[in-house]
C-alpha cells in the first residue's frame, strides 16, 4: 500500500510569539496552556497572577498547585537559559517556604542542567525544581502544536507523582473542601450577607474579589496547625507599596474596627502582602461547622465593610 506522509517540521519560537511577557506569558497563562503544562509533571496548576514588570520576586506566572496548596513559579525564556533567569530561581525558592520552581526555556545548557540536579539534591522534599523545554510543530500548513519536554526534574519525582495521584485520601480531602464551602456558601446566602462567594472548589482555599486588580480576600483552612483564616492579600508589582499606603490609613483603626489580633504582615522576603487573622478549629470537624461558619461569616463582612472603601480610595 502507497501511502504519504507529512513531514514533521519544528518552528522557531520567536515566529510564534515575539516576547516572552508581551506573548508566550499570557498565552502559557490560558488554561489549556497550563493545564497541559502541568499534566506533563504531574501537576493541577491554577494561575494565581501573571507578573508584568520585573522586579524583586516577581515571577512571568505565580500558580498554585491544587492538590497540595503548594505556590508554583514560573520563568520563561524564549532562548537559551542564562544565569540571571537561573538566580530569580533561587532567589523565588528563598522567598516562599513551599514552592515549586518550574523554569522554562528553548534548551538548557549542561551546566544549568547540572545546577537543577544539584539544587533539587541539597533541598528537602519543599522545594522543587523543573527544567522544561517547549518545543514547536507543525506538518505542512497544520495548525502549530507545542511540546514540554521535561529537561530536570526533582529525585524520584514520578514515583511521588504516582504515590499523590493514587492515593484515595486525596481525592476524598478534596471532597470534603468542597462540602465544607458549600456549606459556608449556604451560610452566607440564607442570611442574605452582603458577600458574595464563588462556587466551592476542591481546595483548602479561595479568593474573593473585592473590585480591584491585585487586591482580594483569601478564605482557607489549615489542618496543619487546625486553624480557620480570613486573609486580605495584595500581590503585582506594587505589592510593597500598596500595602505601605494602605498600613498608612487603615491600620489603627483595622484593630478596633475588625480584630484587635489582626497581623499585617509586609512579607519583605515574600511576592506578596497580607492583613491576616485566624482562630484555631478542626475544619474535619463537622459538628463544629456551625461555629466555624459563623466566624467566617462575621469577619468576611467586616474584613469586606472596612477595607473595601479604603482600597477603592487608594
Amino acid at each position: 500500500m502507497n501511502r504519504k506522509f507529512g513531514k514533521l517540521e519544528k518552528i522557531e519560537l520567536h515566529d510564534l510569539w515575539k516576547g516572552e511577557e508581551s506573548d508566550f506569558t499570557p498565552w502559557l497563562s490560558q488554561e489549556e496552556n497550563i493545564n497541559d503544562l502541568g499534566m506533563s509533571i504531574g501537576l493541577e496548576l491554577e494561575v494565581q497572577e501573571q507578573e508584568k514588570k520585573p522586579g524583586l520576586f516577581q515571577a512571568d506566572i505565580l500558580c498554585k498547585d491544587i492538590l497540595t496548596d503548594r505556590f508554583v513559579v514560573i520563568e520563561n525564556q524564549l532562548d537559551r537559559t542564562d544565569h540571571t533567569h537561573l538566580g530569580q530561581l533561587i532567589s523565588y525558592a528563598a522567598g516562599l517556604e513551599a514552592v515549586t520552581i518550574i523554569w522554562i526555556a528553548k534548551s538548557f545548557s549542561e551546566e544549568h542542567l547540572a545546577a537543577l540536579d544539584w539544587l533539587n539534591h541539597i533541598t528537602d522534599e519543599s522545594v522543587n525544581f523543573f527544567g522544561i523545554e517547549i518545543e514547536a510543530y507543525k506538518i505542512g500548513d497544520s495548525l502549530p502544536a507545542t511540546n514540554f519536554v521535561i529537561a530536570a526534574k526533582p529525585n524520584d519525582w514520578t514515583k511521588q507523582v504516582k504515590k499523590s495521584t493514587s492515593a484515595q485520601k486525596v481525592s476524598d480531602v478534596r471532597l470534603l473542601y468542597q462540602e465544607y464551602w458549600q456549606g459556608l456558601k449556604t451560610i452566607m446566602e440564607v442570611n442574605n450577607s452582603f458577600v458574595k462567594l464563588p462556587n466551592p472548589p476542591p481546595n483548602s482555599w479561595f479568593n474573593i474579589s473585592l473590585g480591584r486588580t491585585n487586591y482580594f480576600l483569601s478564605v482557607a483552612v489549615n489542618s496543619r496547625d487546625n486553624s480557620i483564616n480570613i486573609g486580605l492579600t495584595i500581590i503585582g508589582s506594587k505589592a510593597k507599596e500598596d500595602f505601605d499606603r494602605l498600613y498608612e490609613v487603615a491600620y489603627r483603626d483595622s484593630l478596633t474596627e475588625i480584630n484587635q489580633n489582626l497581623i499585617w504582615d509586609r512579607m519583605a522576603a515574600n511576592i506578596r502582602c497580607g492583613v491576616t487573622l485566624k482562630t484555631y478549629a478542626d475544619f474535619m470537624e463537622r459538628n463544629d461547622w456551625p461555629n466555624q461558619f459563623a466566624w467566617f461569616k462575621e469577619n468576611l463582612e467586616k474584613f469586606d465593610r472596612y477595607f473595601r472603601p479604603k482600597i477603592r480610595e487608594l
